[in-house]
């Protein structure tokens, strides 16, 4: 019983190390597998992850290279366009530039023109000035020249009205205390003139210019003959005396018209013997002639 227990105890430990052994094995082989097991889950979800990783770069990269495509050709795009645009600008800028030369060439074209017009202007203003004063001056100097040929004219009438009343209370006697018109001494009295006859012989005779002055000095005239009774006294007084070829009278040619000397015509024109009037000739009556 002793040899056979050892055996026992020896077998049954024999047998507990082999389970051991087993069972270790067992649980070795158990703990492999699933380790590999979770391992290979892992691996799987893992290369998932990685699968959705590629998956979204590589869409995230097309959707980029998508969008650098489109920049790229919105920029190219862009950039026609704006070369378009730069050439339409430096199209436009140069048009402004001419449009800017010209406006310059006109302004300054002009603003020569208005300092021109504005030089005129003030010497045309400066001569009309000097020219106002010129011509205040000549009214003032005509005013005053008009005043003094007023006092002048006024002097002249007074003296003149002094003279005819002189001449009157000189020449004019009184009949009845009344006055009666009267010639001077040595004057013939016809109608209602006087007539003096001057009877000067050669060298002292005058021209028919100094006749009439001398008739003006005497505040007269040369005989104006207006009817038959006029002219027959003037013919008889008008002496036919020795170196006397005829006394002067207010009748000359004048415009190829025989005129009296006051303006008026000759109206009767059977008085004259020569009927062609020719400027410059004078006529001179003398007794038992024609004129």
């Amino acid at each position: 019983m002793q040899a056979f227990e050892p055996s026992f105890f020896s077998a049954k430990k024999e047998e507990e190390v082999v389970y051991d052994e087993v069972k270790k094995t067992n649980q070795t082989s158990q703990q492999t597998f699933d380790t590999n097991g979770l391992l290979s889950d892992m691996e799987a979800e893992r290369r998932h992850w990685y699968q959705k990783f590629a998956c979204c770069f590589g869409s995230l990269c097309v959707i980029l290279v998508m969008m650098i495509i489109g920049v790229s050709v919105y920029f190219v795009f862009q950039h026609r366009s704006d070369e378009q645009q730069l050439i339409q600008l430096r199209t436009n800028q140069t048009f402004l530039l001419e449009e800017n030369i010209n406006l310059t060439r006109d302004n300054n074209k002009l603003s020569s023109d208005f300092t021109i017009q504005v030089y005129n202007l003030t010497q045309q203003k400066q001569n009309l000035t000097e020219e106002l004063s010129q011509v205040k001056k000549t009214n003032q100097e005509l005013q005053t020249d008009k005043e003094t040929l007023t006092r002048q004219i006024e002097t002249m009438k007074k003296t003149w009205n002094e003279q005819k009343l002189r001449i009157r209370n000189e020449y004019c006697h009184r009949r009845n205390n009344e006055r009666s018109s009267s010639c001077q001494n040595g004057w013939t009295h016809c109608q209602s003139s006087c007539y003096a006859v001057n009877n000067a012989r050669p060298p002292k005779g005058k021209t028919w210019t100094e006749a009439q002055e001398d008739c003006k000095q005497k505040t007269s005239h040369l005989a104006v003959v207006g009817s038959e009774e006029k002219k027959l006294f003037l013919d008889n007084t008008s002496w036919n005396a020795n170196g006397i070829t005829g006394y002067w009278i207010g009748l000359r040619a004048e415009g190829r018209r025989w005129k009296w000397i006051n303006g008026s015509d000759l109206t009767h024109q059977v008085w004259i013997k020569q009927q062609k009037a020719t400027d410059g000739q004078c006529v001179t009556s003398l007794q038992n002639r024609e004129w």
